[in-house]
């Protein structure tokens, strides 16, 4: 009888422990995510003068608050949503202002600058960029010819441009011994960005692209190794993803296990 009793009370004081360690574990998870958030190279970089509230419940994530642009939903909402143990995002982020009309000249400019700054071989910055009835004009400085190209390709392929004028300028005088060029810089950079920061650029990217808009692509990132999955309409399509992912901030190397249709 007393060992009886003796047993029950160990398993009435397992289970209490039990019943205690399940919430406790549960809120180191959620305090987790929520840091892991707040200090992904995305956050910290592209939404730092946004307002984001990120609240975990149990690996659920609710994001309120207000973002200046419409990327910085996608983005905030692609970053949580690639940290572990994360299950579910529910975005509630609102844009602040009033949001330009699809495929104004203004809504055309955002594109196209939001496109400039996922990729380490162009400079947002130092690229000025406008629009009038869908044709987009590039101004600025570019470090190379190579540089200048990458810039109009890429502002091409923006949804809604119909047309490209690039005014910049490439740098005659030659760079200084030891300094290193926009995309040596971002290599150097890259280092420090995290996996869930890298598949939100990837994905977003991605997006943005008109070529590459409507892949049916996954993305997978492990220390800046970035896994594409998916199907394609054909093998030009695949190698262009694989492309413009490889210039994308963070990406260290891309293995592309995308199909083809039809193969």
């Amino acid at each position: 009888m007393k060992k009886t009793m003796y047993l029950l009370a160990l398993i009435a004081t397992a289970a209490s422990l039990v019943l205690i360690n399940v919430p406790v574990f549960a809120s180191d998870i959620d305090d987790r995510i929520e840091s892991s958030a707040k200090q992904s190279y995305v956050f910290k970089t592209y939404l730092k003068d946004d307002d984001i509230e990120v609240r975990s419940k149990d690996g659920v994530v609710t994001l309120t608050g207000t973002v200046s642009e419409e990327t910085g939903k996608s983005l905030a909402r692609e970053t949580v949503a690639s940290i572990p143990e994360v299950k579910s995002v529910d975005d509630k982020l609102q844009v602040k202002g009033e949001a330009p009309a699809v495929h104004s000249d203004a809504w055309l400019i955002t594109k196209v600058k939001s496109n400039l700054l996922f990729h380490r071989n162009v400079s947002a910055i130092a690229t000025e960029v406008l629009a009038k009835d869908g044709t987009v004009t590039l101004r600025g400085e570019a470090t190379s010819k190579a540089q200048k190209d990458l810039a109009n390709e890429y502002a091409k392929d923006v949804e809604g441009v119909k047309n490209v004028k690039n005014e910049m300028t490439v740098r005659q005088a030659a760079m200084k011994p030891g300094k290193k060029t926009m995309g040596e810089r971002m290599d150097t950079m890259s280092e420090s960005i995290d996996d869930a920061s890298t598949t939100a650029l990837v994905k977003t990217a991605l997006l943005y692209h008109r070529s590459t808009s409507a892949i049916n692509t996954t993305v997978e990132t492990d220390k800046g190794v970035v896994k594409l999955g998916g199907k394609a309409k054909n093998a030009a399509e695949k190698d262009l993803a694989a492309k413009l992912v490889g210039d994308v901030h963070g990406v260290k190397s891309v293995i592309n296990n995308m199909t083809v249709e039809g193969t």
